[in-house]
């Protein structure tokens, strides 16, 4: 994955993709970043709930030599989605909120409110496994850059019966 990646340059990525291709992108909403890791799943993980099988999906504190690993060495979920716990923290389109009071109820982003605060989810190489789990969420300055944080890009594919989530990692 790219890592030190800010909020800032996950949209100027997302912005420039957009042009290159004529495609729109944007970051994943925090509900369709939990839907897509859930991969139809109810779970606490993606693979369900047994914590001793994350070491199977994700590389976390327990595992990753506190380092970034390249994506795909581990088992994807349901969907075929890699890293979708753990390796790097994942920044959402979403303004962060202490709790869901007053979340849209439609998938969108949560973009009200007055804090400047932007939403992670996933994960990283640098925590414990509870941090992975699909319901965690977690928060970052929209200036922050880590090696534990990256960007996944959605782009919105329409088919003749629904929209399908699909979800790049950047390469540089």
């Amino acid at each position: 994955p790219v890592i030190n990646v800010n909020w800032d340059d996950a949209q100027a990525y997302c912005q420039w993709l957009t042009q290159q291709t004529g495609q729109k992108y944007r970051l994943p909403t925090e509900a369709e970043w939990e839907y897509a890791c859930r991969a139809g799943g109810k779970g606490e993980y993606c693979f369900g709930d047994n914590v001793a099988m994350l070491k199977d999906y994700a590389w976390y504190s327990a595992n990753s030599g506190s380092q970034t690993h390249p994506v795909g060495e581990k088992l994807p979920n349901a969907w075929g989605l890699y890293d979708v716990h753990g390796n790097v923290w994942e920044w959402c389109q979403d303004r962060w909120h202490a709790n869901y009071n007053g979340a849209p109820s439609d998938g969108s982003a949560w973009e009200s409110g007055d804090s400047s605060l932007r939403l992670l989810r996933g994960g990283s190489w640098y925590d414990y496994g509870n941090y992975c789990r699909a319901a965690f969420r977690y928060y970052g300055e929209r200036n922050l850059s880590s090696v534990g944080v990256s960007a996944l890009v959605a782009f919105w594919a329409r088919t003749v019966y629904s929209f399908v989530l699909l979800i790049f990692y950047p390469c540089r």
